[in-house]
């Protein structure tokens, strides 16, 4: 045979096996990133000395704050913190000072925060005369300082278009947001109901602006269903979990649902139902940084909002199911070293580092020490990964 044609064979087959490895590569990553979290079953959520409403829980990076609003029904809706006592039970502290608008019928909730403590929520203050209806400072207990509107093109200056939720990322570096339009005039779509309402992710640009993500479109593909008014977004710290609230246009049925992904630069998977209640409007679910609980709303038998707890369910070994982690994360200030001691584990791992600016400045499977002598001062979020679990926690050099 000759020699061209031989080639030219060669290349073909080579051609044919690259075609084969990635449709391989394709199902493998899908299939990891099938992979949705489970959580076990519904605990009540005890705020010590709160007699009305609790809505749109937000957990505080460092687990100890539970920010909440009251009835958000259109009118009086007012942030709200507690302080913990133990996962489900919390004590009421009163007004988050700094949000607090005095006009009638005020709208302020939906909290988050980031690590640094920048305090994101939203507020019908001054509209629409300021289309920009999400608002930012920083959180010290209990009050919010510096505050200002946040700007960028997320925002839709035509009236009727809001931001009803949004969810900064622990890095703060990324926003999660909800565009949703109401018909004030008409109320063509129901009293207090949007008639559309879809997810979005902002960049930052600075600390009060941030730009729409030209992937933006693309990462919602799967969540963004027109079917649905889809809101309550909140992302888990490794970006890799969705969670959110959607509600079926026409009906009253909300559903909380997760979507998935294998790293931070696909698309979210088709989403999976975590759990819907006929009658109780569950909504807003938010995962803690350890990604173990679930914290959300729903209406229980006397017909207030409260919020609700669950534990996620580990398919690991004996010692994670019992102390909620696998690794014990530790930062020595004198020797400036992080060292990661794993509790009854011999799998592999993965230790990823990420600074302020959500940038990865380490990255090692199974290592023990790490020297960060030559790290710049500031917040680092250290995260380990095995399998479709993540553990991490955050540190601080000085």
């Amino acid at each position: 045979m000759p020699k061209q044609k031989l080639t030219l064979l060669y290349l073909k087959f080579m051609k044919f096996s690259l075609i084969l490895v990635a449709i391989s590569c394709h199902f493998y990553f899908a299939g990891y990133a099938q992979t949705y979290p489970a959580f076990g079953n519904e605990i009540p959520v005890e705020i010590t000395g709160l007699t009305f409403d609790a809505m749109e829980p937000f957990i505080s990076p460092d687990g100890n704050t539970l920010f909440f609003n009251s009835l958000n029904s259109g009118g009086n809706t007012n942030l709200y913190f507690a302080n913990r006592i133990n996962d489900s039970t919390f004590s009421f502290q009163g007004l988050v000072n700094g949000c607090y608008d005095s006009s009638a019928n005020h709208l302020d909730g939906v909290a988050s925060a980031d690590i640094f403590n920048n305090f994101f929520w939203v507020s019908m203050k001054g509209y629409p005369l300021f289309f920009e209806n999400l608002h930012r400072g920083t959180y010290l207990t209990g009050n919010v300082y510096d505050t200002t509107r946040v700007y960028g093109d997320f925002n839709i200056p035509i009236i009727g278009w809001l931001i009803m939720d949004a969810f900064i990322s622990n890095g703060g570096d990324t926003l999660i947001y909800c565009n949703s339009y109401f018909d004030f005039i008409y109320n063509s779509c129901g009293q207090g109901m949007p008639c559309e309402a879809k997810l979005g992710m902002a960049q930052k640009i600075n600390d009060s602006t941030f730009n729409k993500m030209t992937t933006s479109d693309a990462v919602f593909s799967s969540i963004n269903d027109t079917s649905y008014l889809v809101y309550a977004p909140h992302l888990s710290p490794n970006g890799l979990e969705l969670y959110y609230t959607r509600l079926h246009k026409g009906t009253f049925n909300t559903e909380i649902c997760a979507a998935v992904r294998y790293n931070n630069s696909q698309p979210f998977s088709q989403p999976v139902m975590i759990h819907s209640n006929y009658g109780f409007v569950p909504e807003a679910a938010a995962i803690t940084t350890d990604m173990q609980k679930l914290y959300y709303h729903q209406k229980d038998n006397s017909g207030l909002f409260k919020i609700f707890l669950r534990y996620r369910n580990s398919l690991n070994n004996i010692a994670a199911k019992n102390s909620g982690n696998i690794f014990n994360i530790n930062y020595n200030p004198v020797s400036e070293s992080l060292v990661i001691d794993a509790v009854n584990y011999y799998g592999n791992y993965n230790v990823r580092i990420v600074n302020s600016s959500g940038i990865t400045v380490f990255q090692k499977k199974n290592v023990i020490t790490i020297d960060l002598s030559c790290y710049a001062k500031g917040n680092y979020i250290v995260s380990i990964s095995i399998e479709n679990r993540h553990q991490q926690t955050i540190i601080a050099i000085e």
